[in-house]
C-alpha cells in the first residue's frame, strides 16, 4: 500500500476495526463459540427470548444455517429453544451460561469502545457516530 493511504482516516478505521473485531472474538472463542455467535446472544437479551425470524433479521443468516447454529449451540448449553412471544413462535433464548457468555462480551465491547472514544467529549461522540452512520448508509446504496 502507497504510504500516504496508510495515513489515512479511512485506513486507521479499517485497521482499528480489524483490530476489535480480533478482540471481541478472544472470549468468544474462549467460550469454544465460533464468529458470528456473538450477533446471536446479543440478540438475545431479552429474557423471555426472540423468535427465529427476529434472529434471522438480526443476523441475515437464512433458515437452514440460523437452525444449524441454534443447534449447536443449545448442545453446547449456550441456549434453550423454547416457543416465544404470545403466538408462541419458534425462538431461543440464552441458558445461564449463555448470559454469562453474553455478559463477558458487552464488558470486552464496553472496554473497546472506551478505549477508543473515552477521551471525547460527549457532544463529539455524538458527532463521530453520526459521522460514521453517513458514511455507513453511504457505503450500503
Amino acid at each position: 500500500m502507497h504510504k500516504a493511504a496508510a495515513r489515512t482516516t479511512l485506513f486507521r478505521l479499517i485497521e482499528a476495526g480489524h483490530l476489535a473485531r480480533s478482540a471481541m472474538l478472544v472470549p468468544l472463542q474462549e467460550a469454544g463459540l465460533e464468529p458470528g455467535d456473538d450477533a446471536i446472544l446479543f440478540g438475545l437479551t431479552d429474557p423471555e427470548g426472540a423468535t427465529e425470524d427476529d434472529l434471522r433479521a438480526l443476523t441475515g443468516l437464512d433458515a437452514t444455517n440460523l437452525d444449524m447454529r441454534l443447534a449447536r449451540l443449545g448442545m453446547m448449553g449456550v441456549l434453550d429453544r423454547p416457543a416465544v412471544g404470545p403466538l408462541l413462535l419458534p425462538g431461543a433464548r440464552l441458558t445461564e451460561r449463555g448470559q454469562d457468555i453474553a455478559d463477558t462480551l458487552t464488558a470486552q465491547w464496553r472496554q473497546l469502545d472506551e478505549a477508543l472514544v473515552g477521551e471525547l467529549k460527549p457532544k463529539s461522540k455524538k458527532k463521530l457516530r453520526k459521522v460514521l452512520k453517513r458514511f455507513v448508509k453511504l457505503l450500503a446504496l
